[in-house]
């Protein structure tokens, strides 16, 4: 949702949190809304409601808002994202329902909103009128769900403008896609303007050419911190969407923005090698490379020893599972954390989500089928499990796991039976699934829901990163 003067019109984040621990006890999910803000200088506070998520979908918890109080002019001491200090003297997260992380009329002082963005964004805040003039005012179901009404408006706009498939003789080539992204992308997300942004190159391995990075810290993390460990945030080493085809650091700089911003963590995004110029396993190479680079210039970076992560979307998502469980094979620590974004992880594609989804809900069966055959040209390599990590025999002892998946996600299920192998495997897992979104909602800004559940899942990644908040006692 772009920059309003009316504060009643901050978006809440509806989803269900499911998850499960080892042992195979069920854990408890959580859902959260964004309270609304009343006059210039009031706040809510969301607290969290717990809930259970079933096979069948999740039930929801209701938002129970604190007291609105009046909020002074924030310092660096005040974040609501700065880690406090226990009564121990060590560091802990403030957990769920920090001040202001929801709060659109706080948020929107950090961010900016190029003209096409807020355009955008003002249109399908009216998703009736748009699916009225489009002639789809019924809502969509499918196995139960119901599509968000402002996803439905944004893909009847995007239905009307050509859509994105890649189906038939005229496809496009790989790099008319790649500048297609990059244009769509450009104003798909508001950018945070608290985070510091800066690039370099890190040597590729075995003769590889080097790998550009983007280095992400939000303005304040790990300075006036003390002295010591303790002090300095961890890094999440992120592997960019796309479909090993398309997708860049410049398509996900909101994305990677936002994720630094809201978990304060370091972020580095990489710039790993694209298909069909460099088919499987180049992109592998250079995500394990690029991760253990990190591990080893944790200085220079100005992060905790140890204390990396790996976190991917769709594409991206494959990668990140793939260096969870390759990583503990060279001579770096294995990741703290991993967050796995509605990934990719089996390319047989034989689901049922990828049956009954498949079609009409921004990523298709067929868009898959293309990425696969342009990743993956030797079908060989399908049963991979660096290619497919969902078949690896073992998943034991790897790190623990934020798994995202969404409803109308032809990608679902592979989220959710890797959730399960973990858990099976004695991995802690936390499974989020958003029933009414579709896959690639974290990179819609436009849209306020999306915007609200992908501000979510940076705050989870960035909890799980930073261990649990100790309450207060």
């Amino acid at each position: 949702m772009e920059p309003s003067s009316d504060p009643s019109e901050a978006p809440s984040g509806r989803a269900s949190r499911g998850g499960t621990r080892a042992g195979g006890a069920p854990r408890a999910g959580s859902t959260r809304s964004a309270a609304k803000a009343s006059g210039t200088a009031r706040a809510g506070t969301a607290k969290a409601t717990r809930t259970t998520q079933s096979t069948g979908g999740a039930k929801a918890g209701a938002a129970k808002a604190s007291p609105p109080r009046k909020r002074a002019s924030p310092r660096a001491t005040d974040d609501p994202a700065v880690p406090t200090r226990n009564r121990d003297g060590g560091r802990r997260s403030r957990g769920p329902g920090r001040r202001g992380l929801y709060d659109r009329g706080l948020q929107r002082r950090s961010e900016h909103w190029p003209v096409p963005t807020r355009v955008l964004a003002r249109v399908l805040r009216h998703p009736e009128l748009v699916l009225a003039l489009r002639g789809t005012r019924a809502a969509v179901e499918r196995d139960g769900r119901v599509l968000n009404r402002n996803t439905q408006a944004m893909l009847a706009l995007a239905g009307r403008f050509g859509g994105s498939e890649r189906g038939g003789a005229d496809r496009p080539d790989p790099v008319t896609m790649r500048k297609q992204l990059r244009l769509s992308s450009g104003v798909a997300m508001p950018t945070r303007t608290d985070v510091h942004v800066w690039g370099l190159s890190v040597p590729g391995e075995g003769g590889a050419p080097d790998i550009p990075v983007r280095v992400y810290r939000r303005f304040g993390t790990g300075l006036g911190a003390g002295p010591g460990p303790g002090g300095l945030p961890p890094a999440i080493v992120y592997f960019h969407g796309g479909g090993w085809v398309v997708g860049d650091l410049g398509t996900h700089d909101g994305t990677c923005r936002l994720l630094a911003a809201v978990s304060r963590c370091v972020v580095v995004a990489v710039d790993y090698r694209l298909a069909p110029e460099h088919p499987f396993p180049a992109a592998v190479d250079d995500c394990l490379a690029a991760y253990r680079w990190v591990h080893r210039t944790g200085d220079e970076l100005g992060i905790a020893p140890g204390r990396v992560g790996v976190m991917g979307d769709s594409a991206g998502g494959n990668l990140a599972a793939v260096v969870a469980q390759r990583a503990s094979d060279g001579d770096v620590p294995p990741p703290v954390a991993q967050g796995l974004v509605y990934p990719a992880l089996d390319a047989h594609l034989d689901t049922e989500s990828v049956r009954s989804m498949g079609d009409g809900y921004f990523l298709t069966r067929g868009d898959m089928e293309y990425f696969r055959g342009e990743y993956l040209p030797d079908r060989s390599d399908w049963d991979d499990p660096r290619a497919s990590p969902l078949l690896a025999d073992d998943v034991t002892g790897l790190a623990p796991a934020l798994v995202v998946t969404a409803g109308f996600d032809p990608l679902r299920d592979d989220g959710a039976r890797y959730a399960e192998a973990l858990r099976k495997g004695g991995v802690d897992v936390e499974y989020r699934c958003y029933q009414d979104q579709i896959h690639g909602f974290m990179g819609m800004g436009i849209l306020s829901d999306s915007l609200a559940l992908a501000t979510e899942v940076c705050d989870a990644m960035g909890i799980l990163m930073h261990g649990p908040a100790e309450p207060d006692s």
